[in-house]
């Protein structure tokens, strides 16, 4: 796109008036018209078929469950006939509730959104051939672009500024060997561990967003989202987090978004050249509008990023380190256990023989058996009647109740029926600063690597 802008700055010289005066624009070559034209309709069928559009338009009100946008007619029924007929892809498709963001499902919506996008544009280029230029739905789909990209800095920033996309390990995580873990779960703990680089991670997507929001600072904040995303995109591929997809089109994005400004910026880092102010074009012709569709904008931004402030200060008393704790927290360890009246030996190794109960959420607890394999359960804890009900999601007909004395801080006993056995322990509190990962700390001065 940079002859369009070459051709304006030529235009405005010549004539001395701005771009304003020129809704339409310069001629522009077809190339540039199809490469607009492509991008235009494959970014905002892509925005509009994913999280982007509802990260767009936040609304803070808890519990609202919003439906995937790709789960409409007739994206749905699109995707799973090309699955099916062009890759040969088994039906049904996961399509919600996964978690993933590299589905199957994503993967045919992206090459359905990549073909719609380049026989629209054809069909586009024919029917409006004789346009010279696409100036003024140009600088208004830069605006929605730039709004959209500020969204997701936004979110991703958020969530890392305020330590809740990867948080300190749980208490179980610091019961599993290392070489249990997947490659994103280590990843996950890693930066867990550290939540003071997490929040610096955090907030230089959160400062690209912001950026973004700003028409005059916008440059910068998309250099900056350009360096986030592909530290984002690099780190999902490396550590095979199913994010890999979404990210490299915020990568496509800010490439987009960057593009008019390629000249300037080589001229300024690379040929030290004095660089011209940025002819970007205005999206009024009068002054006065122009400033009322700025305002506009930092009051759109505002409310986006406090929108997205409200909804993570919430999720971290419900979610992140601000959320409440099991009233028996803490990891467990069984020093006695009977079944039946009869004390169990201490290397069976049955479905009802634990080694640790480790209580870290108000509504479950995890126990850990002999093998170390880990099995969550469903718990009431009842403070006022000292009772424990325990359920598990999977089976109906497994249940398990407790009355539970604590004759010390550091002492738990538990007396009840657990599938149909009578099961009585006895359990001694772990210190949680027993953990190396947790009572290290940080160290100015070491006189020797201390890496275990």
């Amino acid at each position: 796109m940079s002859e369009i802008y070459q051709a304006d700055a030529y235009r405005e010289k010549a004539s001395g008036v701005s771009l304003g005066a020129f809704p339409d624009g310069p001629r522009w070559r077809p190339v540039s018209r199809i490469a607009f034209r492509i991008c235009f309709i494959y970014f905002t069928l892509y925005c509009l078929t994913t999280q982007i559009i509802i990260s767009l338009f936040p609304i803070p009100v808890e519990d609202i469950d919003f439906l995937d946008p790709s789960q409409f007619w007739p994206v749905r029924p699109l995707v799973f006939w090309t699955a099916a007929h062009v890759f040969g892809a088994k039906l049904p498709l996961v399509y919600t509730g996964s978690g993933s963001g590299d589905k199957t499902f994503d993967w045919v919506l992206a090459f359905c959104t990549l073909v719609a996008s380049a026989a629209a544009t054809a069909l586009w280029f024919y029917l409006d051939r004789k346009r010279e230029s696409d100036i003024t739905l140009y600088k208004w789909f830069r605006v929605f672009l730039r709004f959209a990209l500020a969204s997701q800095m936004v979110v991703y920033g958020l969530a890392k500024a305020v330590p809740l996309q990867m948080p300190f390990p749980y208490l179980t995580r610091l019961l599993e060997p290392y070489g249990n873990f997947s490659p994103m779960g280590v990843l996950w703990s890693s930066i867990g561990a550290s939540p003071a680089y997490e929040i610096l991670v955090g907030c230089a997507e959160l400062l690209a967003g912001i950026l973004l929001i700003f028409p005059r600072t916008a440059v910068l904040g998309v250099l900056l989202a350009l360096v986030d995303s592909i530290e984002i995109f690099m780190l999902n591929m490396t550590y095979d987090v199913p994010v890999k997809l979404f990210s490299f089109h915020l990568i496509l994005m800010s490439l987009f978004l960057l593009a008019p400004e390629l000249t300037r910026l080589g001229d300024f880092f690379l040929h030290h050249r004095k660089a011209e102010l940025s002819r970007q074009p205005q999206l009024f012709r009068r002054p006065r509008a122009n400033r009322i569709a700025l305002i506009v904008q930092v009051i759109f931004g505002l409310w986006l990023v406090g929108t997205n402030v409200f909804g993570s200060w919430r999720a971290w008393h419900k979610y992140g380190g601000g959320r409440a704790k099991s009233p028996l927290y803490g990891i467990w360890t069984v020093d006695e256990m009977s079944v039946n009246g009869k004390v169990q030996p201490p290397l069976l190794t049955d479905d009802i023989r634990w080694r640790r109960v480790i209580f870290d959420f108000p509504e479950r607890a995890t126990f850990q058996h002999m093998d170390d394999s880990l099995q969550w359960i469903n718990v009431a804890i009842n403070e006022k009647d000292n009772t424990i009900a325990l359920t598990k999601g999977g089976d109906k007909n497994w249940k398990g109740s407790f009355k539970f004395q604590r004759p010390a801080a550091d002492r738990l006993i538990l007396d009840g029926n657990m599938d149909y056995r009578q099961v009585r322990m006895q359990l001694q509190l772990m210190d949680r600063n027993r953990f190396l990962l947790v009572n290290r700390g940080f160290n100015w001065a070491q006189e020797y690597p201390f890496n275990r």
